[in-house]
């Protein structure tokens, strides 16, 4: 039972004025965002498959929440001591996300920023936690999207995306010839669909990797999967004996589809004061 009528009645009305809601947030006082989702409880669902794999005390790690909406999982890591960054495009999510923030007295340790997945290589903090669910397929560079994102992390990845269906894994070998190709139709090669027609009416849904895609882009991330909590959700960490090859062999193609080599020499000159 809510002790404040008035005060409740006004909540309804600000959750009211800043609809459309695609997260279903629960509030302090037990109201809700979107109690009628077509999804049902989002995401709080998909947050049940991926909590246990997150450590319950975020005490001294920073986390990202890419793509973050109304702020769902921003919430939840800042709920458990992490200092959260959110980022998305939608001004309209952020508006959202910055009002929740305040009504649940979190806006100490969650801040949000209006970005480009690719605007992330600007930043020179490193998160501990990332959270990248429910972007990569909306990409059109979805590799180079990866590439980035992994620089940035420290320990942990909270990956999702759209899938093609299917689950086998297409043992490849360390070197092919130009006449094995053939062998990329076998089922469970690395293969990521190409949707150059809209998908759900959506003409930002590009690309469905199957699963051993997903688990090579990662490897070639520099990163391994310890677990999967659910459909097409993995978790992934550091692992050190995969190197990263936007970090080693492809390091000049990868600075020049960031900029930064083109940066690295403006600055150079600058400080010979060309």
């Amino acid at each position: 039972m809510h002790n404040n009528p008035a005060g409740s009645s006004t909540l309804t009305g600000e959750i009211a004025a800043l609809a459309p809601w695609f997260h279903n947030i629960h509030l302090p006082d037990g109201q809700q965002t979107a109690p009628g989702h077509y999804f049902g409880d989002f995401p709080s669902f998909k947050w049940e498959e991926i909590k246990i794999c997150i450590p319950d005390n975020l005490q001294g790690w920073t986390a990202l929440d890419i793509g973050c909406n109304a702020g769902f999982y921003s919430f939840e890591m800042a709920k458990r001591g992490a200092n959260v960054l959110g980022i998305d495009l939608d001004p309209h999510y952020l508006q959202q996300a910055n009002w929740v923030a305040e009504k649940m007295g979190l806006s100490h340790c969650v801040s949000f920023r209006q970005m480009q997945v690719y605007d992330l290589i600007k930043l020179d903090q490193k998160f501990d936690l990332i959270i990248f669910m429910g972007v990569l397929y909306h990409l059109r560079y979805p590799l180079l999207a990866l590439d980035i994102v992994s620089s940035k992390l420290n320990k942990m990845m909270i990956f999702q995306t759209l899938t093609m269906p299917g689950e086998e894994v297409y043992d490849t070998k360390p070197e092919m010839e130009l006449d094995d190709r053939p062998e990329m139709l076998q089922p469970g090669w690395p293969v990521m669909a190409f949707i150059e027609k809209r998908l759900a009416k959506d003409p930002t849904n590009w690309w469905a990797p199957n699963h051993a895609c997903i688990e090579a882009m990662l490897r070639t991330c520099g990163l391994k999967i310890t677990t999967r909590p659910g459909h097409e959700m993995y978790i992934a960490e550091r692992d050190e004996s995969l190197a990263a090859v936007a970090s080693t062999w492809n390091r000049s193609e990868y600075l020049s589809a960031t900029g930064q080599q083109w940066l690295d020499s403006l600055e150079a000159k600058v400080r010979r004061g060309e």
